[in-house]
């Protein structure tokens, strides 16, 4: 009996790690089939939830990332039916397609995502620094050009000149997977 508990609790471990592993994937995953929709991570949550509660009907060693996005699909048509009386949605033929293709973007996502990180780790400091000001802080832009004592029209040009160049980094990363065998 104690042994049962151990291998419960070892899969329940690995479960949680595989869950934790595809958070990323799946919240895209359930955006893509609710674009603009506000409760995208409310979905994702009750997606979540769910996943967990069938956890026991998950078999480990397979597709755990189909798995999921099969139920986050689901999740996502029980929040549409409760939101058509309120809003216009997109047929279930579109849904279909879209939970079709939506699986391949996230991969794509993902893979654009380990580019973004490699590429932002070839960039000088002080632009590194720029995109994390721009993109992760809450004070503005022209706090930030006093900081550094540079106008904020340059830091415009310069975030667009980094911009350009992350896009061209990630582009040539993301081609050279492709080529590789």
């Amino acid at each position: 009996m104690i042994r049962e508990k151990m291998d419960d609790s070892d899969q329940d471990s690995e479960f949680v790690a595989l869950l934790t592993e595809h958070q990323s994937a799946l919240r895209l995953y359930v955006g893509s089939l609710l674009p603009g929709d506000p409760s995208v991570a409310d979905v994702a949550q009750l997606a979540n939830s769910t996943i967990w509660k069938k956890r026991s009907d998950f078999t480990l060693g397979t597709n755990f990332k189909a798995w999921i996005f099969s139920i986050a699909r689901y999740e996502v048509l029980n929040y549409r039916k409760t939101q058509a009386r309120d809003r216009l949605v997109f047929s279930e033929e579109l849904l279909d397609i879209m939970a079709e293709e939506m699986p391949k973007l996230s991969d794509d996502m993902a893979s654009r995502q380990t580019a973004l990180k490699s590429c932002l780790s070839h960039l000088k400091s002080s632009d590194r620094d720029l995109i994390m000001h721009r993109y992760f802080e809450d004070t503005s832009l022209k706090e930030y050009a006093a900081q550094v004592n540079r106008s904020v029209g340059g830091l415009k040009v310069t975030l667009h000149r980094i911009r350009t160049k992350l896009q061209t980094c990630i582009e040539q990363k993301i081609t050279l997977e492709e080529i590789a065998p």
